[in-house]
C-alpha cells in the first residue's frame, strides 16, 4: 500500500533567480529602447527606466510576500478576489472614475498608484477557477463567468487582455479535467466570438487587413507593423550590437512597451532572440514542474494556469512582432514598460515559489 508524504522544502531557486534576472534585464532594455523618446517628451532619458525600477521593486516585494503565504490561503479568499475584480472592472467604465487613455477606458487612478484592473483579473480568475474546479466541473457556471468578464473587458475595450484571459481560463479548465468535447466546443465558441469582435470593430478590422497585407497604407495603418519588421530584418543573424538600434530613434511606435522585442531583435539578432525565447521556455518548464509535483489538484491547476498565463502573453507578443498574429497591444512579461502586469506576474511567481516548497513522494 502506498501513501503520500507531504514535505515542506526549499523553494525553486532557479525560477526565483531567473525571474529576478529577466526583470533586471527588462529595466536595462527599457532604458535602451526609450532614451530617445524620454529625452524628447520629458527631457530625461532615464524617465521610463526610473519608473520601471520603482515598479520592479514593488513587484519583487509582492513576490517575497506571496511566496511566504501558504497557497491554500488563496482558496479561502478566491471569491472575495473575484467579486472585487468584477467591481473594479465596472468602476473603470464609469466616466470620472476610470481614466481614458488613447480611446480606451482601462485605468483606475488611486492618486498614488494608477493600475489596470483587467491585468489583475487574469490571475484572480485563475485562482478562483482553480478553487471552483476542485469540487466539480460545472461547464455552464464556467461559461457564464467567462462571458461576463469578457464583456466587461471588451467594453473598455481591451482585446489583447481578453485573449490572454480567455486562453488562460481554457487552460485551467483543461488542467482541471475538462470533457474534451466540451473543451473543443468552448474553443470554437471563443474563436467565432473573437472573429465577431474584430469584424464589427473598424480599428480591429483595419489591423486584420494590415496583418493579411502589410503593404497597404504604409504611412498609416500598416506603419507600426512595417517598422517592427524592418527592425527585426535589419538585425540579421547576429544583430547590430547592444545599444545600436536605429528604429528606436522615434521610428518604432511603442518601442519600450509592446514593441520592445523588435528593438531586442535588431540589436542582438536571431541568435539573441532564440536565447531570449529559451529563457522563457525554461520558465514555463519550471512552472509546469512545480504544477506536476504539487501535493493537490488546487496547487497543480493553479500553478499550471499561472505558468500558462505568463507564457501565453509572452508568445502572443512575439507572434505579433513576427506577424504570425495581428498586433494586439500585449506587453512582454517582465520586459515591457508598465506596472500593472509586472506586479501581477511577480504575484504569480510568488505563488509558484510557495507551491514549490511542497512536494509529494509515494512510498510502498
Amino acid at each position: 500500500m502506498s501513501k503520500l508524504k507531504f514535505k515542506i522544502g526549499k523553494f525553486d531557486h532557479l525560477l526565483f533567480f531567473l525571474v529576478l534576472t529577466i526583470s533586471l534585464l527588462g529595466i536595462l532594455l527599457i532604458y535602451d529602447a526609450s532614451s530617445a523618446t524620454a529625452t524628447q517628451a520629458f527631457g530625461n532619458r532615464y524617465y521610463f527606466a526610473q519608473h520601471q525600477l520603482v515598479w520592479s521593486i514593488l513587484g519583487i516585494l509582492v513576490m517575497f510576500v506571496t511566496m511566504t503565504i501558504n497557497y491554500h490561503y488563496w482558496r479561502k479568499i478566491s471569491w472575495i478576489l473575484l467579486v472585487s475584480s468584477i467591481i473594479s472592472l465596472i468602476l473603470v467604465l464609469i466616466p470620472g472614475v476610470g481614466v481614458k487613455i488613447l480611446g480606451g477606458r482601462r485605468w483606475l487612478n488611486l492618486g498614488f498608484l494608477p493600475f489596470q484592473p483587467a491585468e489583475f483579473t487574469k490571475i484572480i480568475l485563475i485562482i478562483y477557477l482553480s478553487s471552483f474546479f476542485e469540487k466539480k466541473i460545472k461547464i455552464f457556471h464556467f461559461l457564464a463567468l467567462l462571458v461576463a468578464v469578457t464583456l466587461l473587458l471588451m467594453l473598455e475595450p481591451d482585446l489583447g487582455t481578453t485573449v490572454v484571459l480567455v486562453t488562460s481560463a481554457l487552460v485551467v479548465y483543461f488542467l482541471a479535467g475538462a470533457n474534451i468535447g466540451q473543451l473543443i466546443g468552448l474553443i470554437l465558441l471563443t474563436v467565432f466570438g473573437g472573429i465577431g469582435f474584430v469584424v464589427f470593430s473598424p480599428y480591429r478590422l483595419a489591423r486584420l487587413k494590415v496583418f493579411l497585407n502589410p503593404n497597404i497604407d504604409p504611412q498609416g495603418s500598416s506603419y507600426h507593423l512595417r517598422q517592427i519588421l524592418l527592425a527585426l530584418g535589419s538585425g540579421g543573424f547576429w544583430g547590430r550590437g547592444i545599444g545600436q538600434s536605429r528604429q528606436k530613434f522615434l521610428f518604432l511606435p511603442e518601442a519600450a512597451t509592446d514593441s520592445i522585442f523588435a528593438v531586442i531583435g535588431e540589436e542582438v539578432g536571431f541568435i539573441g532572440a532564440v536565447a531570449f525565447l529559451t529563457v522563457f521556455l525554461i520558465l514555463l518548464i519550471r512552472g509546469f514542474k512545480i504544477a506536476k509535483e504539487s501535493p493537490d489538484n488546487f496547487g497543480r491547476v493553479m500553478a499550471g494556469g499561472i505558468s500558462s498565463m505568463i507564457f501565453i502573453q509572452f508568445f502572443l507578443n512575439l507572434a505579433a512582432m513576427v506577424s504570425l498574429v495581428p498586433l494586439t497591444g500585449i506587453p512582454l512579461p517582465f520586459i515591457s514598460y508598465g506596472g500593472s502586469f509586472l506586479i501581477v506576474a511577480f504575484w504569480g511567481i510568488g505563488i509558484l515559489l510557495n507551491i514549490s516548497k511542497f512536494s509529494t513522494k509515494s512510498r510502498r
